[in-house]
C-alpha cells in the first residue's frame, strides 16, 4: 500500500470554511447539505476522493468515501471519515453519528447530475431538496490568508511563464505548436494541468494562444475570445495556422498551482503592431487601471461593469469591447480560486457587493473581426485599501 502525503489544508482552515457555510445553512432553515462536486469536496474537506460530504447545520461534518478511503484519511483533517460502499448507506451512517435524517437538505443543484439528484430523492423520500449552490459560492468567494498565498504563488509562476514567451516565439510556427511550448514551460514550473470551471459544458485546456484574425473568431465559450481551434470537436483555442509578423499574439493563460488559479493575458507581436491596435491596447490598460481604482469593499459588481461600458464608449470602442456585435459577453471580470468562474462576476445586472478577500480577474479586451484581439487581464485582490495586483508581468505589448 503506497503512503499518501499528510493533509495539505490546515484543520483550522477547513473548520473556518465549515463554520461560514453552516451560518448559511441555519439562515436558510436547512438541516444540512450533501456535497459531491470535486471543487466543493476539496474546499470543505481537503480531499477530492470519490465521496459524499455531509455538512450538518450544527456539529461536525461526515465524509463518506467510496474511493479511495486511505488517501482521503491522509489528505483530509476531518475527524469523521468513513467508508461508503453505496449511497444507500448514507442514512445509516448519519444516524451512527447521531445525526437525524434531514427534513430539508441542501444540494449543489447547479452542478449535480439529474441522475444523482433523483437517486438522492429516492433515498430520502421525505426530505425537501434545496439548491445550496449560491451559498457555497458566496463562502468560497472570500479568500482566507491561506488561499491568497496559494493564488499569489500561482501568479508568481504565471509571471515566469509570460517572461519566457518571447524566447518561444518564432515566425511561422503554428499556433498550437507555440501553445505547446508555453504549456510545457508552465508544466515544468508545477502547473497542475487541470483548470476547473463550474459552468456546465465549459472546458478549458491551460488557456488560449491565438493570433491575428484567428483570435477574433467567436466560440461557444463564455469568454470574449474563442479562437478557431483545431476543429468543431473543440471549437476554441489555437489552430494549425502559422504565427506571422505584425499581428497581435494573444496569450491568455491560467496557472493552476496546488488547486488554486491565477488568470492573466498579454499581447505579443513579431515586429510591431499597427498604431490603431497599439492605441486600442493602451485604452484597455487604462480601463483596467481605472476599474482597479474603483474595486474597493462596498463597490457593486454591476456598477463597475457599467463604468467600463461607459469608458469604452467614451474612448470610441463601444462596438468592439468584450466582443463584436451580438457576440459580446456581458462581463469584464470574474472571481478566481479553485475554479475559473467563481463569484463575483463584474457583469451586467449583478448586485453583489465586493468585500475584502475577494480575488477577481479583470479582463478588458477589444475584438476586431478579421484583424485580431488586444487588451489585458490580471488577477487582483480586494483589500481594505483597494485592489492589489497579484500578477505582475508588465502590461505593455511585448515586441519580439
Amino acid at each position: 500500500m503506497p503512503e499518501f502525503t499528510a493533509s495539505t489544508t490546515p484543520a483550522e482552515e477547513i473548520s473556518a470554511r465549515t463554520a461560514a457555510f453552516q451560518e448559511h445553512l441555519r439562515r436558510l432553515g436547512l438541516d444540512g447539505a450533501l456535497l459531491a462536486q470535486n471543487a466543493d469536496l476539496f474546499y470543505f474537506s481537503g480531499t477530492l476522493q470519490q465521496a459524499h460530504l455531509y455538512v450538518p447545520a450544527e456539529g461536525e461534518p461526515v465524509l463518506m468515501v467510496r474511493k479511495h478511503l486511505p488517501r482521503a484519511q491522509a489528505e483530509s483533517p476531518l475527524a469523521r471519515i468513513v467508508s461508503l460502499d453505496s449511497p444507500k448507506q448514507i442514512p445509516n451512517i448519519l444516524q451512527r453519528f447521531g445525526l437525524a435524517v434531514p427534513a430539508r437538505l441542501g444540494l449543489e443543484l447547479d452542478v449535480l447530475p439529474a441522475q444523482r439528484y433523483l437517486g438522492i430523492c429516492r433515498l430520502l423520500p421525505g426530505t425537501g431538496m434545496i439548491d445550496i449552490s449560491d451559498a457555497i459560492r458566496r463562502v468560497r468567494a472570500v479568500k482566507s490568508a491561506y488561499e491568497i498565498e496559494k493564488i499569489q504563488e500561482a501568479a508568481r509562476r504565471a509571471d515566469t511563464v509570460l517572461a519566457a514567451v518571447p524566447g518561444l516565439i518564432e515566425a511561422n510556427i503554428s499556433e498550437v505548436a507555440l501553445a505547446g511550448r508555453i504549456e510545457a514551460e508552465a508544466r515544468r514550473l508545477g502547473h497542475q494541468g487541470v483548470v476547473r470551471m463550474r459552468l456546465w459544458g465549459a472546458e478549458l485546456f491551460y488557456g488560449h494562444l491565438m493570433s491575428g484574425a484567428n483570435a477574433a473568431a467567436p466560440s461557444f465559450l463564455a469568454s470574449p475570445t474563442g479562437g478557431r481551434g483545431l476543429g468543431p470537436a473543440v471549437a476554441q483555442g489555437p489552430s494549425l495556422a502559422p504565427v506571422v509578423s505584425g499581428v497581435p499574439i494573444l496569450v491568455d493563460y491560467v496557472f493552476a498551482y496546488d488547486g488554486y488559479l491565477s488568470d492573466q493575458t498579454r499581447i505579443y507581436v513579431i515586429g510591431r503592431l499597427p498604431d490603431p491596435l497599439q492605441r486600442a491596447h493602451e485604452a484597455m490598460v487604462a480601463i483596467q487601471d481605472g476599474l482597479a481604482e474603483r474595486m474597493r469593499p462596498g463597490a457593486v459588481a454591476g456598477d463597475l461593469y457599467g463604468w467600463c461600458i461607459a469608458q469604452a464608449a467614451n474612448l470610441g470602442y463601444a462596438d468592439h469591447f468584450m466582443g463584436a456585435a451580438s457576440d459580446r459577453i456581458r462581463f469584464v471580470g470574474h472571481g478566481v480560486g479553485l475554479e475559473l468562474d467563481e463569484y463575483p462576476f463584474l457583469a451586467e445586472g449583478q448586485n453583489m457587493t465586493l468585500v475584502e478577500g475577494m480575488v477577481i480577474a479583470l479582463e478588458p479586451k477589444l475584438i476586431f473581426p478579421g484583424t485580431g484581439v488586444v487588451g489585458i487581464e490580471n488577477t487582483w485582490l480586494v483589500t481594505g485599501n483597494g485592489a492589489r495586483r497579484l500578477t505582475r508581468f508588465p502590461d505593455a505589448i511585448v515586441s519580439v
